[in-house]
């Protein structure tokens, strides 16, 4: 049971990281995971979500504070605003429909930055966005967790389902940033 809970609080770790340094590929990790405990210890599958959202949850928090504290300034130094029509869009539908935008752009590759910063630059309010981000973390979770359930029930070796549950998510996430890229170009 130790061993679960820390590979638990590890999952949190790992996808808080992830949610602050957008590099780490936190989709993988939770599906991996769920992929893992299907074989392993399928009761803690919902500990898996659970852990997934908190860890996503929190670090969204912390990419929101960074985003209001440091304002568009950092935002260029970083990077981070490479197109302001993009930004201008985003920032008109997250004042329209903030609940909807949040739980979008947490399911799509690359769309949770740009979101954030919008709903930081619009001056969404901090009680707002712990509400509205909430149902979006665990939506994201429950996703990412029934990838790799697929992939670990579909497989009779544990390391084979988790594979399998990143090289999903892998080749989800391509395809998705592909379609936006060339949504861009045809635009």
């Amino acid at each position: 049971m130790t061993a679960t809970l820390a590979a638990l609080g590890w999952l949190f770790l790992v996808v808080l990281f992830g949610a602050v340094v957008p590099i780490v590929p936190t989709g993988a990790a939770v599906s991996g995971a769920a992929a893992l405990a299907f074989h392993e210890h399928p009761f803690t599958i919902g500990f898996v979500v659970a852990a997934g959202a908190a860890g996503a949850y929190a670090g969204d928090l912390v990419m929101y504070a960074i985003c209001r504290v440091g304002g568009e300034r950092l935002a260029r130094r970083l990077r981070w605003l490479r197109d302001e029509e993009r930004l201008a869009s985003v920032k008109d539908r997250i004042k329209a429909r903030q609940v909807p935008v949040l739980l979008v752009s947490r399911l799509i590759p690359g769309g949770r930055v740009p979101v954030l910063l919008a709903a930081a630059f619009a001056g969404i309010s901090w009680h707002t966005f712990v509400v509205a981000n909430l149902p979006a973390c665990v939506l994201w979770s429950f996703v990412y967790a029934a990838i790799g359930l697929a992939g670990g029930s579909v497989f009779p070796r544990p390391w084979q389902g988790v594979i399998a549950a990143v090289v999903l998510i892998l080749l989800v996430n391509q395809a998705l940033s592909w379609w936006s890229r060339r949504r861009e170009i045809n635009t």
